[in-house]
């Protein structure tokens, strides 16, 4: 007797063969969705987070409440633009300082490798790790690139987000340049601080 012949094995086979069609197609599925995800608004609140820092302390966004926050995304640590853009942020660090700013850089690489990026590059704020995507598909930051091979990696969009002390994002900034942001980004904080 066929084993398939019987009206339960089909169904059975079918649903057996539905399931491992979906595991195939999930990962694509989910980049595309991380792909798609909406960038908050300008005046907009800033979507709240909590992800460690290269000395492995978590750090929340509400930490920084009555401050003005650059929170930017970058897509790896020790690669020639994220070092570049980086080194400007660290190169004007005391005028955002005297401005009552900081500044959080965010990305999917770990701890270690924050750690390893600040040392070698002498960069003293704070880079923050988000391996799990959460922080950067709030923020519509999240890229997925799929290889050859058909393995799925995300990365952080180079986007920057201008927060305001009350946590209201006042200035958005989608797929920057690294060498000139750094400028444009504080051109822009005194610019929304004199509008007070």
């Amino acid at each position: 007797m066929n084993i398939f012949r019987t009206t339960k094995a089909r169904i059975i086979l079918s649903v057996a063969l539905g399931l491992a069609m979906l595991v195939m197609v999930m990962p694509a599925l989910q980049a595309a969705l991380a792909d798609d995800a909406p960038v908050p608004a300008v005046g907009s609140v800033a979507p709240d987070f909590k992800l460690n820092s290269q000395e492995g302390t978590p750090v929340s966004l509400h930490d920084y409440k009555g401050k003005w926050v650059i929170l930017y995304f970058y897509p790896k640590d020790m690669t020639q633009g994220c070092t570049i853009e980086a080194h400007g942020f660290q190169r004007d660090l005391a005028q955002y300082d005297a401005k009552g700013a900081v500044i959080l850089g965010v990305s999917v690489d770990s701890v270690d490798s924050h750690k390893q990026f600040c040392a070698k590059d002498s960069l003293t704020f704070k880079l923050l790790s988000d391996e799990t995507h959460d922080v950067v598909t709030k923020y519509g930051s999240v890229i997925m690139n799929k290889a050859a091979d058909g393995t799925t990696t995300a990365y952080a969009k180079r986007n920057t987000f201008l927060i305001n002390p009350q946590g209201v994002i006042v200035k958005v900034y989608q797929n920057v340049k690294p060498t000139p942001h750094s400028e444009e980004v504080l051109a822009d904080l005194t610019a929304q601080q004199g509008m007070k």
